[in-house]
């Protein structure tokens, strides 16, 4: 028997026994969802009042301590689980005997367990648990055991009270049909409680996904924690999804191991990272650190700013080398004034030779250049120790400290390896052209060297004015004197547009953990952005990395996503074009001169229907779009109000990536291509951000992949 045991949904009231159908159905699973929301509430109040009991607990005070630590820590989190349905399937096993332990048993699958005790059999099941994995694989071809799958309805955004349950679909494995239902499919076969879910109107933030898994989905979820994986997912196809669940899969599986190093989620900016941010919570994951690549690295405030021709010098492989170069080239390897440690009448001397032959050694291990350096003082102090043990006997431990301390071998070891800091070796790097020349010989040209030299070098290191990129470059220093601590497992969304600099510093954060890449090389926007996965994978310290494709589009419409496909011959990148599953959806492409009056016609449009509303502009334009729309009366939000439930948000095309609405209102899609180099796959972006109704609106004649779309 799993540790998932069974459980009967033994709580319905005596007088449901006389509803058939539906109806009857319906009052036995709100019953039982009573009794789960009965039980949560326990759960709470027993926390409290075991962290009030834990109090008197005898034994030591450090084991008191960490006791009522760990006591507090399960009270908070259990109060700050947001509230949502107790369950959203449920699990009938047969009567084979290839079903094992569980022949003949009921599960209820939900976001998190629930049990009336400890020791008590569920009366929910945890989504992650060995046994929930047939609610999401099972097929009328693989049933996996099951006789029947139940999907439950409930009302939008409840929170789980049992008169929200408004309808259940039960599918029968064996037989391949479909049982009680609220509703059917579009094509009568079943299926309308998995759809609807799938193509609910949205507002507000990103939901988790946790009731459509589809089987593609679930086997990247269930994924080994060794494993790294990188899914390259068409719009729509839930590569991000796949990744949030991946990681609250990783973190209820193998919970010590990932406590040990914790789990890290980068996304490519803070208006995406507010849009995902309740996805984990929901699944009772609240330890999982969220951020973007800038902040690892954010030691200094940016008070400078690159042109883009620094930038992309600074963002490219090659200042790997030119700083490691700038680095160890501070150790002299050759030429050293012998270490002479004076100790009463004796002097123990270790000659230039022996200590050039140290430094080569140790330099030739290319250990990180502050373990070096350590290594090197070790074995001149072992040197001493020898010669002082042949003339006076065994030195003692404090000996060697106090000889590992002396000022000779303090004088050497400057010399030799001298002690750095990442901001003297930067500062000197780019205001020094000699010192620039050197490390940078063969690696960048002249004009390249000119880009990112400091015009006016500051007086000093503290004094410095650093560039967003600098603090690149500082982290790629201070990774090569002292390795950051690993990461257990990393979880990198966008990474199409993560520049070779940018994987590196994550490389160095999961070095010792895996990763979950998620991207779309079609959705490539950065002017450094990755031409293969290959080289990406490659950059992030994992080239043998699987590469999944997720080319099933489930929540963008076919109608948007055949537009879309018309930009992919112009995008110059190995990626199919991505298929839907949705037959559903609206496209409208409408010209007129007057593009203002255009807007507000189409946002008061989709007022009337239901969902999330997103206008998205070229970045120099959405100011003046959200002026338009406020002078018209029509209240909407902006970038930074990214997650909260406003109808309508005037977007920037550059912050929409990994967003999504239900009605989008894309304006001049020929300005979103000017705005820069990459606009063709900016714009391919924008146009796949709809989710149910695209509107194009534009005065000027369409770009050239869309002009027939247009016609």
């Amino acid at each position: 028997m799993t540790a998932e045991i069974r459980h009967e949904t033994r709580h319905a009231p005596p007088e449901a026994d006389g509803l058939d159908g539906l109806d009857g159905e319906l009052h036995r699973e709100r019953a039982h969802a009573a009794a789960c929301r009965a039980a949560l509430a326990r759960q709470v109040e027993d926390a409290d009042h075991q962290v009030v009991a834990g109090e008197d607990v005898s034994g030591d005070g450090a084991s008191a301590e960490a006791l009522g630590r760990y006591l507090r820590t399960r009270a908070k989190r259990l109060k700050e689980l947001p509230e949502s349905p107790p369950f959203f399937g449920r699990l009938d096993f047969g009567d084979a005997p290839e079903t094992g332990d569980h022949r003949g048993q009921r599960y209820h699958v939900g976001r998190r367990r629930v049990s009336e005790d400890p020791t008590a059999q569920p009366l929910v099941i945890d989504w992650r648990a060995p046994v929930a994995r047939a609610f999401y694989r099972a097929s009328a071809r693989e049933p996996l055991g099951l006789a029947r799958r139940r999907r439950f309805g409930w009302a939008p955004w409840s929170p789980g009270a049992p008169e929200d349950l408004t309808g259940l679909e039960d599918e029968y494995l064996e037989g391949g049909r479909l049982g009680l239902a609220e509703s059917d499919g579009p094509d009568g076969t079943g299926g309308g409680l998995l759809a609807a879910e799938i193509e609910r109107p949205r507002t507000g933030p990103m939901r988790d996904i946790v009731a459509t898994i589809q089987p593609e989905q679930d086997e990247l979820v269930r994924g080994g924690l060794s494993e790294s994986v990188c899914v390259q997912g068409a719009p729509g196809s839930g590569k991000t999804a796949v990744g949030l669940h991946r990681a609250a899969y990783l973190l209820y599986t193998f919970p010590q191991r990932i406590q040990r190093g914790g789990l890290l989620v980068i996304g490519p900016n803070r208006t995406f990272l507010r849009y995902i941010a309740e996805v984990l919570p929901a699944l009772g994951e609240l330890d999982v650190t969220q951020c973007t690549v800038e902040d690892l690295v954010a030691a200094h405030p940016v008070r400078a700013v690159d042109d883009e021709r620094a930038a992309a010098i600074k963002q490219d492989a090659r200042m790997a080398e030119v700083l490691r170069r700038a680095l160890y080239g501070r150790i002299r390897a050759s030429g050293s004034e012998p270490v002479v440690v004076p100790e009463g009448s004796y002097r123990w001397r270790v000659s230039p030779g022996e200590l050039d032959r140290i430094v080569t050694e140790v330099l030739d291990q290319a250990p990180p250049y502050a373990t070096g350096r350590e290594n090197v003082r070790t074995r001149v102090v072992t040197e001493l120790r020898d010669r002082a043990e042949r003339r006076i006997g065994v030195t003692s431990g404090a000996w060697q400290r106090k000889v590992s301390r002396c000022r000779p071998v303090a004088a050497f070891l400057e010399a030799a390896w001298p002690a750095v800091r990442p901001e003297t070796v930067l500062a000197e790097l780019l205001g020094d052209p000699a010192a620039l020349a050197e490390a940078a010989d063969g690696l960048l040209d002249a004009e390249e060297q000119a880009a990112i030299r400091w015009a006016r070098p500051p007086r000093s290191p503290k004094s410095a004015k650093w560039s967003e990129h600098d603090l690149m470059l500082l982290d790629e220093v201070a990774g090569l004197i002292e390795r950051p601590a690993s990461f257990g497992h990393v979880v990198v969304d966008e990474a199409q547009d993560l520049s070779p600099m940018q994987c590196r510093t994550i490389a160095r954060r999961s070095a010792f953990g895996s990763l979950t890449v998620l991207g779309d090389l079609a959705q490539a926007t950065a002017p450094w952005s990755a031409g293969s996965w290959a080289e990406q994978l490659a950059h992030l310290g994992k080239p043998r990395a699987a590469v999944v494709p997720l080319t099933t589009g489930f929540r963008v419409p076919a109608a948007v996503m055949d537009l879309a496909n018309r930009l992919l011959p112009a995008l110059d990148v190995d990626v199919l074009p991505a298929v839907s599953l949705r037959r559903d959806g609206e496209l409208t492409i409408r010209r007129n001169a007057d593009l203002d009056s255009m807007v507000v016609t189409a946002v008061r449009a989709a007022l009337e229907r239901e969902g999330s509303i997103a206008v998205i502009a070229a970045d120099r334009e959405a100011q003046r779009a959200a002026a338009v729309l406020e002078a018209a009366g029509l209240a909407a939000a902006r970038a930074e109000e990214v997650g909260t439930a406003a109808r309508v948000t005037v977007l920037p095309a550059s912050l929409v990536k990994g967003l999504e609405y239900d009605h989008v209102v894309v304006l001049e899609p020929a300005a979103i291509v000017e705005a820069e180099p990459r606009g063709l796959h900016r714009l391919y972006v924008v146009v796949t951000r709809a989710v149910s109704r695209l509107d194009v609106l534009h005065s000027r004649p369409l770009p050239a992949p869309l002009s027939a779309a247009g016609d």
